[in-house]
């Protein structure tokens, strides 16, 4: 490893010469593009696996078992993955969950070769694989503030919100084309996506977390209890918590019932779909933006404005619950998204201390996800007891809760430039 990119990395992530942009920063770039690759051979089996389960076993309700059994696995492991992400070297961290997910996903990928994918065999691979990218993701997540400058934390964010829409465009489509010529293709396509994630991380020159004292560690309860004192005790992540969980419940709940009414109401199946895919634009357009929002207005002003903004689009959406022109004001809403995300972890990236960043970030996906899968059970019963318009509506005032605490919150106006 030669002097150079060390000492330029160093002067890039204190934020002193001159800005690079963030399409030349090696590292970084190495990161992201591999979070690409493995995000799509996710979404394509985010697919695949449903209809494989459905195929082998002819009920939905053990193909919903199947997405369920990830979901939860992933949020039991997001505060362990936080200490991990603080206590562990993340580079051999993230190494070691993409050689997991690379032999699970290949063995599930030769077991639908061979006839020998049976449900204990998927349910035992979905659950190995969403423990390693639940790792995966807090250490990625608490490694970006090593790899820009801390102007950049914002544009960084917005990349990655970028890769995230992007991916949930072209890894469905892909996924059922390659599900249609070959049943193992998504999976074994899926198992290649993680050779290359591990070729990317291994190529990263930086070292992703700070230097570590020599100490003696904590226990793991110790330590995740020190991380979730430093989150409930700052003014602006306990408001960064209140935020963030109703609005990612209000997001997963209206497409989710969004999907629902427009069923119910007759649209084509094809329809729906474009409806998602609209969906899928807003954010991904959402996120090139974000940068240029965030630059022009005071993270405070922005983040109000934004949730006031995206009660009433969602509430437009509500109304319209009955056509597919609903998808517009909601894809509206889902564009000022990014912008949200990419200033608020933007932020928590900054004010966050090195050896505290895992455990951090993983108690606000905790919150976020948590609340995320139970929109759709939510979403299910209000449209069982009403009809669709005043079903969604409870979504809007999820989000207006969520703008009256970025109004009052002074862990938001008495926050530093």
């Amino acid at each position: 490893m030669s002097g150079p990119p060390l000492a330029e990395g160093a002067a890039e992530a204190a934020g002193t010469g001159p800005a690079p942009s963030l399409w030349r920063n090696r590292d970084f770039n190495l990161l992201w593009t591999g979070q690409c690759l493995s995000d799509l051979g996710g979404a394509m089996v985010d697919l695949a696996l449903p209809l494989l389960v459905l195929q082998q076993t002819g009920s939905p309700a053990r193909a919903g078992l199947v997405g369920t059994a990830g979901l939860v696995t992933a949020l039991v492991c997001r505060l362990p993955a936080g200490v991990l992400a603080d206590r562990v070297d993340r580079r051999r961290l993230m190494i070691a969950c993409d050689l997991l997910r690379l032999a699970v996903h290949g063995l599930l990928g030769w077991a639908v070769v061979t006839g020998a994918a049976s449900l204990p065999v998927i349910l035992a691979v979905v659950v190995a694989g969403a423990a390693a990218t639940a790792v995966f993701s807090t250490a990625e997540h608490a490694s970006v503030r090593n790899l820009v400058r801390p102007d950049q934390l914002v544009s960084a964010v917005a990349r990655n919100e970028a890769r995230t829409y992007g991916v949930s465009l072209a890894g469905p489509p892909l996924g059922g084309l390659l599900f249609g010529f070959g049943r193992p293709l998504p999976f074994l396509g899926n198992a290649l996506s993680f050779l290359l994630s591990l070729v990317a991380v291994c190529r990263i020159r930086r070292p992703l977390q700070e230097t570590r004292q020599e100490a003696a560690a904590p226990t793991a309860r110790a330590s995740a209890a020190e991380g979730l004192r430093f989150l409930l005790g700052h003014p602006f992540l306990r408001a960064l918590l209140v935020i963030a969980a109703p609005l990612n419940m209000a997001f997963t709940g209206m497409i989710f019932a969004m999907t629902l009414a427009l069923r119910r109401a007759g649209v084509p199946p094809y329809l729906v779909g474009v409806a998602g895919t609209i969906f899928a634009v807003g954010g991904l357009l959402g996120a090139f933006a974000a940068p240029a929002l965030q630059r022009r207005l005071r993270l405070p002003v922005l983040i109000t404005l934004l949730c006031w903004v995206t009660a009433a689009l969602m509430a437009a959406a509500a109304l319209l619950s009955h056509s597919v022109l609903a998808a517009v004001p909601l894809a509206a809403a889902v564009f000022l998204g990014p912008t949200a995300n990419a200033a608020l972890f933007g932020h928590q990236a900054a004010v966050t201390p090195d050896h505290l960043q895992g455990r951090v970030v993983s108690g606000v996906l905790l919150a976020a996800g948590s609340a995320a899968a139970l929109a759709p059970a939510l979403a299910g019963a209000l449209l069982a007891r009403w009809s669709p318009a005043p079903a969604m509506l409870v979504f809007p005032l999820l989000v207006t809760a969520a703008a009256v605490t970025a109004t009052l919150s002074k862990g938001l106006r008495t926050m530093p430039a």
